[in-house]
């Protein structure tokens, strides 16, 4: 704690313990460094300070925005998210574990990092940070996500998990990084069971679930996907152009798949004029 309040990044989003704008920010963190979301949350805050106003907005609106953040469906699930708020917690966002995981895009993680930064409660978000710093320094072997909650939780402070969390978030970003841990400087490395056994393979954190690589995303579905929303954002589609949008032109039913998805889960629709088109709704 004391490393903390010395080395603790200063970040927009921890600035406020508005419980609208930590869940922004924390759906825009997901698989995102925090440096990239900075801009991002900045400008969306600004666009749509309260769930109201986001829900108010059109979807397209709201995609726009999210424009070069990537993984376009948080976008959608947050302005779900804000609808729900709404219309069933009277613009609050709220502050029960159960209510939480059930706005859409808002997993185990999320709904305990809104509880710990905007309420307050004694409970930990374990993320990769989190799981490489238990991994390695409290426990020195690899454990499951579910055992490493339980063992993150057991350590929150019940008086300051904000500043609990915010910093062992850092500690994991700045020092006890994925591929050259700093060691030397880290205020655990008296404590550090991996340490003190000399670093020893397999590094612990190395073999738990947050260290796996992602997916190939070159040619990938998730890549044409994306590829499409951004032709969306500058204008419609037509249907022979999907091919071309999705960096796909000479697999059509592939590209035509992807807009059907996007179109059942209410990124975009079909036009009813003469031309039918694909547009952001």
């Amino acid at each position: 704690m004391a490393w903390g309040a010395d080395h603790r990044r200063t970040l927009p989003w921890r600035e406020t313990r508005d419980p609208w704008c930590i869940l922004v920010s924390e759906i825009m963190l997901q698989q995102t460094q925090a440096d990239r979301v900075v801009p991002y949350y900045e400008a969306f805050v600004g666009a749509f300070p309260t769930p109201q106003a986001c829900a108010a907005a059109p979807v397209g609106d709201v995609v726009r925005l999210w424009s070069g953040l990537g993984y376009n469906r948080r976008a959608l699930n947050l302005h779900r998210a804000a609808t729900v708020i709404t219309a069933e917690h009277g613009g609050r966002v709220p502050h029960d574990d159960g209510a939480l995981r059930a706005l859409p895009g808002v997993g185990v993680y999320t709904a305990r990092a809104v509880r710990a930064f905007a309420f307050a409660d004694p409970v930990a978000p374990v993320d990769t940070n989190v799981m490489r710093i238990l991994s390695r320094c409290v426990s020195g072997e690899t454990r499951s996500v579910a055992e490493t909650q339980r063992l993150a939780d057991a350590l929150v402070p019940s008086d300051d998990a904000w500043a609990f969390n915010q910093t062992v978030f850092d500690l994991g970003a700045l020092v006890c990084t994925g591929t050259r841990p700093a060691c030397g400087i880290c205020p655990l490395n008296r404590q550090c069971v991996w340490r003190r056994r000399g670093r020893p393979d397999p590094d612990p954190w190395r073999a738990s679930p947050s260290a796996r690589p992602q997916s190939r995303f070159a040619g990938s579905t998730r890549q044409g996907r994306g590829r499409l929303v951004d032709a969306l954002r500058r204008g419609v589609v037509t249907p022979e152009g999907l091919a071309l949008a999705c960096g796909w032109p000479d697999d059509p039913a592939r590209a035509h798949d992807v807009a059907a998805a996007l179109v059942a889960e209410g990124f975009a629709h079909w036009s009813t004029g003469r031309s039918r088109v694909l547009a952001l709704r």
